[in-house]
């Protein structure tokens, strides 16, 4: 992927995480982090599935479903600390 694409499917699955997640995010460059790492977490969730993402929509998906599970985590992590 483009690092120009990379980037952006990364902002986009962390803006939309935070907000799905209920106001977790961490700020614009934060969200941009948690959408990267969300990216790789994604993919080798859909590679160990056996799937593939092709295309933006398609990586954008799998980006967003990482983060998701990034946050989720993060969350577990804070809650036992709190």
């Amino acid at each position: 992927m483009h690092l120009v694409t990379f980037l952006l499917v990364g902002l986009l699955a962390g803006w939309l995480s935070g907000e799905v997640m209920k106001g977790r995010g961490f700020g614009f460059f934060g969200d941009i982090g948690v959408g990267i790492v969300g990216a790789f977490i994604g993919a080798y969730i859909f590679d160990a599935l056996g799937l593939e993402a092709y295309g933006f929509v398609a990586n954008a998906i799998m980006a967003f479903l990482g983060a998701v599970t990034l946050l989720a985590l993060i969350a577990l992590v804070r809650g036992r600390k709190a």
